[in-house]
């Protein structure tokens, strides 16, 4: 079941029982796979199940399923392989397309089970076992190696803090090799032989934030199963990520490309405005950066008021984070044209949905801001512009970039220089570990992709974490702190007063204010 409730009534309001726009993807992904021809763009519509089923039941939904490959050499990468190709080229030694994740683990660990779950990984899923290269004709192709076992690597630190540090960040910092992999690193930090740390690395171009919920899961299945003398039993896959990224390209090839162009071209215009946020220091020519992070939790009450107001719209916890975002941004720049990046899951086939690789797309959110417009009305834009772009998600960034052509700059992203992210996060499954409990490790710095990052992440129990990543050179730690509270006070302003003009929003407290007017008088 997607929404994990007992029961669902034919007129129970989607949202209210849970979901969310990642959840929105695997109930249409189903939906399709029975004939239903249902759209994520239904589901916020139209959002009691009854409601979404009828707007989609007119539609036909004659979807041919993705044919698996029969020659598994010579494969041509999707468009964010090439990308994530052509970015590596230019810098290999750069870590900001690392993805990772890092666990303290206490009690009796099986460590040869440990290494054969992961070596069935690898087994299962070919992006874990896949290495990149150029073809006879110049251009990358995928290398799919029929095997590939997980090199564990153990370390033993003892009880010793710093060396333990020192080991997880090596294992975090270190770059790939796209050519001759492996694109997965397993590192076991040993401290005591009930003590442990686990730290899974991999490269980007195989993995997204979705595989890695996979690869949790997986993992704890095997290892569970493992332990107790049991033989893992997990369901064939449908398709293998290749497959996915060759049917792509001939699909999006055979006109889908220019259907979802022409939204996109409508949506942005033909100007694109650079994001210039007050920085403490000055932007370096490169724009290559080290990143650093200011994390909170947002207190309780003000998660269940965000998601009474967007209910009260029909929106999604997302859309009134997004929207919050956006109006941080237009106060700090004084822009009125805002524009940000937001990774969308890309996976309503419902073959995708158990497949570890690089599906995520980066779709460019739009909201036009000024200081009389309402908070509310910022929460509906928002909404809007999220709803169109998940009707047109499968366009790749790549080729919108290629298409619109903005003015490149060196050390500038384009179309948009600052990331907005949202996730789900179900880690329960790690719980059920055999003898182990387990708490969050957390890795060190690594490589900036943008000047700012706001990521906010849902836990199983509904706590909501805020994390804006920043690229040090440019911010001083407490300009981050400052701008995170004033991030807090623009969500709590939208639940309290979603009539406020975005002009009128407080977000200096009296002690800021008096450190703003003590300067004034003292230039």
């Amino acid at each position: 079941a997607v929404l994990e409730v007992e029961r669902v009534g034919r007129y129970d309001n989607f949202f209210e029982l849970g979901g969310d726009s990642i959840l929105s993807l695997k109930v249409v992904a189903r939906a399709r796979a029975n004939g239903l021809g249902l759209t994520p763009r239904h589901l916020f519509e139209h959002q009691s199940l009854a409601a979404a089923a009828k707007a989609g039941g007119g539609q036909s939904a004659v979807i041919e399923t993705i044919p698996v490959l029969t020659k598994r050499d010579d494969v041509v990468p999707s468009y964010a392989q090439a990308r994530q190709w052509f970015l590596w080229q230019l810098e290999p030694a750069s870590t900001a397309y690392h993805i990772s994740g890092a666990l303290k683990l206490r009690g009796e660990l099986d460590v040869e089970a440990l290494k054969a779950s992961f070596d069935a990984l690898v087994a299962r899923h070919e992006s874990l076992r896949t290495v990149f290269g150029a073809g006879d004709d110049g251009q990358v192709r995928q290398i799919i190696r029929d095997s590939m076992s997980t090199q564990v690597e153990v370390i033993n630190v003892g009880a010793e803090p710093v060396k333990q540090r020192e080991v997880a960040v090596r294992l975090h910092q270190t770059p790939f090799n796209l050519e001759t992999g492996p694109l997965l690193r397993v590192g076991l930090i040993r401290q005591a032989a009930d003590e442990h740390v686990l730290v899974v690395v991999m490269h980007h171009i195989i993995s997204d934030g979705w595989s890695m919920q996979i690869i949790v899961d997986e993992f704890v299945a095997q290892y569970s199963a493992r332990v107790q003398g049991l033989t893992p039993e997990l369901a064939a896959l449908p398709i293998q990520y290749a497959d996915y990224g060759v049917w792509q390209r001939n699909w999006l090839e055979a006109g889908e490309q220019e259907r979802q162009l022409a939204y996109w071209k409508n949506q942005l215009g033909d100007e694109h405005p650079i994001l210039q946020l007050p920085t403490d220091h000055p932007r370096q020519v490169e724009g290559r950066y080290r990143a650093a992070r200011h994390s909170l939790e947002l207190p309780a009450v003000l998660v269940q008021g965000l998601h009474k107001r967007a209910q009260a719209e029909n929106a999604t916890l997302f859309m009134a984070l997004l929207a919050g975002a956006q109006v941080l941004l237009h106060r700090y720049s004084g822009q009125e044209d805002i524009r940000v990046g937001a990774p969308i899951a890309n996976r309503e086939r419902v073959e995708t949905e158990g497949v570890v690789g690089f599906f995520v797309n980066t779709q460019v959110l739009r909201n036009v801001l000024h200081s009389r417009l309402s908070l509310v009305q910022a929460l509906r834009a928002a909404k809007a512009a999220t709803a169109g772009a998940q009707a047109h998600q499968d366009l790749p960034f790549e080729k919108l970039v290629e298409a619109l052509q903005p003015e490149r700059n060196l050390g500038i992203n384009p179309l948009f220089q600052v990331m907005v992210n949202h996730q789900r996060q179900d880690l329960r499954a790690l719980q059920q570990l055999p003898g182990l409990s387990l708490e969050d490790y957390v890795l060190g710095e690594q490589s900036a992709q943008f000047e700012l990052t706001i990521d906010t992440s849902e836990d199983a129990d509904g706590r909501v974490q805020v994390s804006l990543t920043y690229a040090k050179e440019l911010f001083e730690p407490t300009t981050i702190e400052r701008m995170t509270q004033h991030y807090v006070a623009i969500l709590q302003a939208l639940v309290d007063q979603p009539q406020q003009t975005l002009g009128d929003i407080e977000l200096l407290k009296d002690s800021e204010r008096a450190q703003l007017q003590a300067l004034g008088e003292n230039p």
